[in-house]
């Protein structure tokens, strides 16, 4: 049986822009096990699992991830990376589609993996989703919240 830290480090190649390989990439989860993406609050399971690394990839279709530390304790690998790629594909937000700008993205990100059997039964990413998201030209809009809370608060 492969290493708790040898699986996780396939999981990343199997999820690389030059490589991505979903269907592989889900192999490595139990039947049971999630994906989730902890900014924003979103729980991926079983044929959903790949949808994650299809997703990305379609907006940075060169996606890489820069493993900078990989700690290996038991049934839980933690990886401190940077989540890098190009910026040439539309960006689903709630508001519409950010067309392709061209930015590059390096966002910093916190992996926590834990395991079983061999198996990834979950997997928690942390990345960084402002600075990406400034990193396409997606900054806040704080006056519409302000406008926005004040109205709740006024009862307008």
């Amino acid at each position: 049986m492969k290493s708790n830290e040898a699986v996780v480090r396939e999981a990343y190649r199997l999820a690389e822009g030059n490589v991505l390989d979903g269907h592989g990439f889900r192999s490595l989860f139990t039947e049971e096990g999630t994906f989730n993406d902890m900014p924003n609050s979103l729980t991926l399971r079983g044929d959903q699992i790949p949808q994650a690394l299809t997703g990305l990839a379609s907006v940075f279709p060169d996606i890489h991830r820069e493993l900078l530390e990989v700690h290996a304790i038991g049934d839980v690998v933690a990886v401190e990376l940077r989540i890098q790629g190009t910026h040439l594909g539309g960006f689903p937000t709630p508001a519409g589609e950010i067309p392709p700008t061209g930015n590059r993205i390096d966002v910093p990100t916190a992996d926590l993996w834990y395991l079983r059997e061999g198996k990834i039964e979950r997997f928690n990413c942390y990345n960084a989703a402002n600075v990406l998201l400034a990193q396409v030209g997606a900054t806040p809009d704080f006056k519409s919240a302000i406008e926005a809370a004040t109205a709740v608060a006024t009862g307008a």
